[in-house]
């Protein structure tokens, strides 16, 4: 998009942002500008064909003080080190401004995972949780899904986990296969929390959700899920798109059949009656409600103006730059930050992780309902804080988030 805005410089112009609204201590500021803990590591992987690979991984734990280290493992082939830290950052505010027992971490592999067999990536996560084995833990770090990893990846870390620990530890991973201690709704949780977000947005703008027209940008796991379930409460799909580009139509798409479309040829475009669109066409379609699900910087200060949509709901980690917040605050878009809006996901690993330290397993209507409770609540209080700072909502989840994490540190105290 011609920003190139790391996420790292993104997150602690986020955090300096917070900081100063909040009159924060500069000692505490200067401790949640770096992680606790950062672990590189090196995963000697032997590939199908009996060669040997080496790829770089790592984990890093931004700050522990509300409860232990939790957050997703990403494999790709840009993923680094300065990323994986910023996103371990925004994990630490997300789990503050959904008020649930976490502090944030991160972690990923370099890796194409499009270019692997499932034995060669079953290889590489058995090893790569040898190797960061001794920081991670059901009361110390709780990894889960991210991108190009899933269900089955959080099988096999469980597994080699348990395997060294000499017993099953379900307990140690969340977004497991249900079959393994999995939770039900938690592949459509993420999703799901987007759009309670969206839809308490549309209340407060006197929207009716019923009719209302979205457009979603990535047809992965969380824009899939959010367009089928916005479809299902009554709304409009008028545009979908993924890397490979996307489509619109006026008069609405059906995503489960789009999604059948895609799982056979590949891709959304070229779907019948449709117009084939950018993702950056996309971004700028006219709609009520943009949830843009795919990679981060998507919104920058270059395009920002051209956003039609009156409601902004993001899905995915940082796809909009500060700049670019600031210029949809004065048009008056209502825009869900990252940290409340994708906060569905790691709520519905906690209410996992609790599932499998009781050994109880609870039914999805029961996960649903705790959800869209703590969904509605979080939004409330973010949007009830932006009233009173006359800020936007992001501005307003990271004080809500920092000031919580803030005080945790502050009641603490540093020893030794």
């Amino acid at each position: 998009m011609g920003e190139t805005q790391s996420a790292l410089s993104v997150a602690c112009e986020q955090l300096r942002i917070a900081a100063e609204k909040l009159k924060l201590d500069p000692g505490i500021h200067e401790m949640l500008k770096h992680p606790r803990r950062s672990l590189i590591v090196s995963i000697n992987v032997k590939m199908d064909n009996g060669n040997v690979c080496t790829f770089s991984g790592c984990r890093v734990q931004h700050n522990d003080a509300r409860g232990p280290f939790k957050g997703g493992i990403r494999y790709h082939p840009n993923v680094s080190l300065d990323e994986v830290t910023a996103l371990a950052m925004w994990m630490t505010w997300k789990c503050a401004v959904v008020d649930i027992p976490y502090g944030g971490a991160k972690g990923g592999v370099c890796c194409n995972p499009k270019e692997m067999s499932k034995a060669e990536l079953e290889r590489l996560t058995r090893r790569y949780t040898t190797l960061i084995f001794d920081i991670i833990g059901p009361y110390r770090d709780v990894p889960a899904p991210d991108v190009y990893t899933d269900a089955q990846t959080m099988a096999w870390i469980m597994d080699t986990y348990s395997q060294l620990k000499g017993y099953s530890v379900p307990e140690c991973v969340t977004g497991k296969p249900i079959s393994v201690g999995g939770s039900e709704g938690r592949a459509e949780a993420t999703s799901l929390g987007v759009v309670v977000c969206a839809r308490e947005a549309a209340k407060n703008l006197g929207l009716k959700l019923k009719g209302a027209t979205v457009a979603v940008q990535g047809y992965g796991n969380v824009g899939w899920n959010a367009a089928k379930i916005a479809y299902d409460m009554g709304c409009k799909i008028v545009a979908v798109s993924d890397s490979t580009g996307g489509i619109y139509c006026e008069k609405g798409l059906n995503p489960y059949k789009i999604y059948q479309h895609k799982s056979k040829t590949g891709s959304v475009t070229n779907y019948e009656k449709c117009k084939n669109i950018t993702n950056e066409e996309l971004l700028e379609t006219k709609c009520d409600i943009l949830i843009p699900a795919a990679l981060e910087n998507q919104i920058t200060k270059k395009n920002a103006n051209k956003i039609k949509a009156k409601i902004v709901a993001e899905g995915a980690n940082g796809p909009t730059t500060p700049e670019a917040d600031k210029a949809l605050h004065e048009k008056g878009i209502l825009l869900v930050p990252d940290i409340l809006a994708n906060s569905g996901g790691v709520t519905a690993s906690y209410y996992e992780w609790v599932q499998n330290l009781t050994r109880e397993h609870w039914t999805v209507e029961e996960v649903n309902r705790k959800l869209e409770d703590k969904m509605v609540k979080a939004f409330n209080d973010v949007h009830k804080l932006a009233k009173k700072e006359k800020s936007d909502m992001r501005t307003a989840a990271l004080m809500l988030g920092v000031g919580r994490v803030a005080e945790a540190i502050k009641t603490l105290g540093l020893w030794p």
